[in-house]
């Protein structure tokens, strides 16, 4: 059986490598998805005080620790019994629209765009940021900086930092923000709300204006019908910050909706012996395998699932572009994971608008941004959408506030299912009679980076047996002897 790797693979936050199994006739008979490495983090945060967590577990990755840190945050508030007021669920949200917006953007240029803008088959050493920008030119390259740039500026203005924040607290924030502060915040919004419709603008133009392009989109090598999650608010309409968490079937009807405490009685957790992954699944339907449909507990949680897990976007610009989406793609749900970059555009409009509604807000500059705790510590679960994928932290204390248990899900955690599935279904599409290129092999990659992974984030668990296979190489290079455990 001949076995082609792709070792390693490309534009994500981590390392990871996919190995591709072709029988006697050069068919696909299996491929894995693995992801080489551990953090721990649930581990080591044990012992100690639970206060540290906002920004212990921001340190898990550079690229969304904003996300860990709000979700860290609200664990805290849940767990010291605490409840902000409205000045800071508003700053906390106002801050997380902003990161939410720049995130997204860094995704939909940098790592998804080569793909379509430079092309899938297009040669390696153009298939990046910098091909990105020879095809659209520079001015569109400094939209993107700008939009990055005011972005990180604004976090560290109102977050201390702009990575990894040190501003949240259990009952709040630390500072607040004041009338010349938000003024900027505001101007600064109002760009981004105008770069988020020139990003949907150039994808209509260049995406959907190429019906190679949307075929690939629209065909069933990366067609998944699982079940989608994904927060909303009191009216089901999408909510990056709060609310409860909404998870609809392939056919788009309400499966459940739980609040953060409740994830337990809805989620579960299967382990495979050969990966430092855990899969979760909905308990409810059980795990039958990676396998798609609606007998199979495997969901998604990505942008394309919070769109098909609401019922609409609270702000009018992002509506719009909501209501085109499912128009184009042919109603609701959408089961097309390469469309997930399509609906990150539609997010990156809605956590814009979202981010000068609060900006304008009233109460936003008000001094009364944190409730001191006053009762003992005792057990909490935050929920937040990071930009990957809903993500859960629960902590257990003792009296004193000193962790005892953690427990992460984090977005791209979600995820692990269905990438697995969706790297093997495009290498069987894409792979036939032995005959592989780069492009194809390019292409089996954009099954799992329409998820934007984050494994530096996720791989956090203890639960399995990793691969691993070492080459010894003399002084010339040459293979002397290859040393392998845990491969099948």
């Amino acid at each position: 059986m001949q076995r082609i790797s792709i070792d390693p693979i490309t534009r994500l936050e981590g390392h990871g490598k996919i190995d591709i199994f072709l029988n006697e006739e050069g068919e696909v008979a299996n491929a894995y998805f693995q992801i080489p490495e551990l953090r721990g983090f649930e581990v080591f945060c044990v012992g100690r005080p639970a206060e540290d967590m906002p920004n212990l577990t921001d340190r898990i990755c550079g690229v969304c620790p904003e996300a860990h840190h709000m979700a860290a945050s609200k664990a805290l508030d849940a767990l010291w019994h605490v409840d902000p007021p409205p000045a800071g669920k508003k700053l906390r949200e106002l801050m997380y629209s902003i990161f939410f917006a720049t995130d997204h953007t860094t995704h939909f240029y940098a790592l998804g765009a080569p793909d379509f803008i430079v092309g899938p088959d297009a040669p390696v050493a153009e298939r990046n940021i910098l091909g990105v920008i020879a095809k659209v030119g520079m001015d569109v390259a400094g939209k993107v900086l700008k939009m990055r740039h005011d972005g990180h500026y604004l976090i560290q203005m109102m977050a201390a930092r702009r990575v990894q924040p040190n501003w949240g607290l259990p009952g709040g924030v630390s500072r607040g923000i004041n009338e010349e502060q938000r003024k900027e915040i505001e101007k600064l919004g109002r760009d981004a709300v105008e770069f988020a419709l020139f990003s949907l603008q150039a994808f209509r133009d260049i995406v959907l204006g190429n019906k190679a392009y949307v075929d690939l989109i629209l065909g069933d090598i990366y067609t998944h019908k699982t079940y989608s999650m994904g927060m909303v608010d009191a009216n089901n309409k999408t909510n990056f910050y709060d609310g409860m968490v909404r998870v609809v079937d392939p056919d788009g009807k309400e499966f459940v909706k739980y609040a953060p405490k409740d994830y337990l009685s809805v989620l579960a957790e299967h382990v495979e012996p050969r990966r430092y992954l855990k899969f979760p699944y909905l308990k409810k339907v059980g795990w039958k395998g990676f396998v798609d449909g609606k007998d199979s507990g495997v969901y998604k949680a990505t942008p394309l699932s919070r769109l098909n897990a609401a019922d609409g976007l609270a702000t009018p610009k992002a509506q719009e572009s909501y209501e085109e989406f499912y128009k184009t793609l042919g109603g609701k749900p959408v089961h097309a994971t390469l469309a997930t970059h399509w609906a990150r555009l539609v997010e990156l409009l809605y956590a814009a608008e979202r981010w000068v509604e609060l900006a304008t807000d009233p109460e936003i500059t008000s001094p009364n941004f944190r409730t001191l705790p006053t009762e003992t510590p005792t057990e909490g679960v935050g929920i937040v959408e990071a930009p990957r994928g809903t993500l859960t932290h629960h902590y257990k204390t003792d009296s004193r506030g000193i962790l005892t248990e953690v427990n992460l899900i984090v977005g791209t955690t979600n995820n692990y299912a269905p990438i697995a599935m969706s790297c093997k279904r495009a290498a069987e599409k894409l792979i036939h009679k032995g005959k592989v290129t780069e492009g194809l092999l390019n292409m089996v990659e954009m099954g799992f980076r329409a998820y934007d992974p984050c494994f530096g984030c996720a791989t956090h668990s203890l639960p399995g047996q990793m691969p691993m296979e070492v080459r010894l190489r003399g002084p010339k290079g040459e293979v002397l002897e290859v040393l392998t455990k845990n491969l099948e």
